[in-house]
């Protein structure tokens, strides 16, 4: 029996941006995007106290812009455990996870008044089997990473709570 060959990646490709197309995906920051109304808008506001508090303010704040007078404050805590994953039979450790949390409350700068909140949680992971270098420098990534992906889920809640004030 005869079948006809499988599409090329590049044929799926094509075939999955013509689709996205046609259903009216935009990006969210995009031109007409459903975030253009945060732009700008948002004060990132964090405890400040970790590298990690820090990595995710300013994941956030690539995200949102620097706003002049901001018309919302964003307030986030956040919280990263570092958890043993694989234990070689000699004891050693030679994988950790991640797992983090960020709790977010999306305030109107005027009145006080709450707009959204929630939380999020994400987790990454490393290698430990290298170099002591190449250990640190592996978490330092992998914290790096947990940030953005904590920013990118805070911006999607936002946009999903707030439609009206994403087109603002």
């Amino acid at each position: 029996m005869w079948l006809p060959e499988a599409p090329t990646r590049r044929a799926a490709l094509l075939g999955c941006l013509l689709a996205l197309g046609a259903c009216g995906f935009a990006p969210a920051f995009g031109p007409d995007g459903p975030a253009l109304g945060f732009r700008e808008q948002v004060e990132v506001v964090t405890a400040d106290t970790t590298v990690f508090d820090y990595r995710l303010r300013e994941a956030l704040s690539r995200r949102l812009g620097q706003p002049a007078s901001p018309a919302y404050r964003l307030f986030i805590r956040s919280e990263v455990d570092e958890v043993s994953a694989a234990i070689t039979p000699g004891g050693s450790v030679t994988r950790f996870n991640l797992p983090g949390k960020a709790e977010f409350t999306l305030t109107d700068s005027a009145t006080g008044a709450v707009r959204a909140a929630g939380t999020v949680t994400s987790f990454t992971g490393y290698s430990a089997t290298g170099t002591t270098v190449a250990t640190r420098s592996a978490a330092d990534d992998a914290r790096d990473r947990l940030a953005v992906q904590l920013a990118d889920l805070i911006i999607t809640r936002l946009i999903a709570a707030t439609p009206d004030m994403a087109t603002e």
